[in-house]
């Protein structure tokens, strides 16, 4: 006989059923940045051969495909890559790749490579000695500390590491749709890197050690519940012996717990996850007292009070320095794929 299991608490992970609208951490700091998604010409090079990056708000997802490169961040050491080694980069500082770490360090690479030169990356065959391909995540409008503070400058999953036969898997397909022009070749790109881009998140979860943000309480039966739940009902007055009791914690372990993996107390991640959400309303031509009714303010001056204690600035200052780019509604998704020409 079957029995129709029902989980009491619904944001534990270990529920029966999978619901495809609940509130994801992961979907909701991603959908909330708006990230742009690019995929630049693949990169094919024969020694010698450089590239350098200079800071912007953004991710980047690498992978080697042929051949070897190094790796070169300002102030990290220097890292080789093989064929079959994938990288994740958080918002890095200047960095280079290249086919020796001299190559990669140098800042104005004579005869090599120059900086964002697409037409440069494909100038070999396809038996050439480095054949790469990544795909930029920028955030040129948005806050996403959330984000960037879960993750480390340099992520690495090797070839033969647990994770990298899917990761190899996904990014066939996304070679494949880089290399041909197809109808719906764009939708598909997007739709990739972002499978791309949280399986990388994953990795990172699972390889690292130690306080990490929201990005490896997620999968915490009992942590990643109670986050589930704020993200959720953001709006809610939520209390530490609520959370607590959602994780199946005591209160003092709850706590404890929350602020080890996530690096914050819990009330302080709900009030910090609030104004995230705050800042993207006031993109919008929602009411001060409509943004803080729904981010779980009775009234606006306690709303305001709050934002102008974690922004720096009151909400309207924030509205009016919005003005000159602001343009309706502000989108509910990430942006659109593009292609680097």
């Amino acid at each position: 006989m079957f029995h129709n299991v029902e989980s009491s608490n619904p944001y534990r992970s270990s529920s029966t059923e999978i619901a495809l609208d609940a509130h994801d951490p992961i979907r909701d700091v991603l959908a909330l940045a708006r990230p742009r998604t690019v995929a630049p010409v693949p990169l094919r090079a024969e020694a010698p051969w450089a590239v350098r990056y200079s800071p912007f708000p953004h991710i980047k997802l690498g992978v080697v495909v042929e051949g070897e490169c190094w790796l070169c961040i300002d102030g990290l050491e220097a890292l080789r890559l093989a064929k079959g080694d994938f990288f994740l980069l958080g918002n890095p500082p200047p960095y280079g790749l290249g086919s020796s770490v001299e190559a990669a360090r140098n800042r104005n690479p004579d005869g090599l490579l120059p900086e964002s030169s697409s037409a440069s990356r494909n100038t070999t065959s396809q038996d050439s000695a480095t054949y790469m391909c990544s795909v930029d995540f920028e955030f040129p409008d948005s806050d996403s500390s959330a984000l960037f503070s879960s993750l480390p400058t340099v992520t690495l999953v090797k070839a033969g590491d647990t994770d990298e036969r899917l990761l190899w898997n996904i990014v066939t397909l996304l070679i494949h749709e880089m290399e041909r022009q197809k109808v719906g070749r764009s939708l598909v790109l997007e739709h990739v890197a972002q499978i791309l881009l949280v399986q990388m998140l994953r990795s990172h979860a699972g390889l690292s050690h130690g306080p990490l943000g929201w990005l490896a309480s997620v999968a915490d039966d009992g942590i990643g519940a109670a986050l589930r739940a704020m993200h959720a009902e953001p709006g809610r007055r939520w209390t530490l012996e609520e959370l607590a009791r959602i994780a199946m914690m005591s209160r003092s372990a709850f706590a404890a717990a929350f602020r080890g993996k996530v690096g914050r107390p819990p009330l302080d991640y709900l009030i910090e996850w609030r104004m995230q959400l705050a800042r993207a309303a006031l993109h919008t031509e929602d009411s001060l007292a409509a943004i803080a009714e729904t981010t779980g303010y009775r009234s606006e001056s306690a709303f305001s009070t709050a934002f102008r204690r974690v922004v720096g600035i009151s909400p309207r200052e924030f509205r009016t320095s919005l003005r000159p780019q602001r343009k309706g509604r502000a989108p509910a998704g990430s942006a659109l794929m593009s292609d680097e020409d």
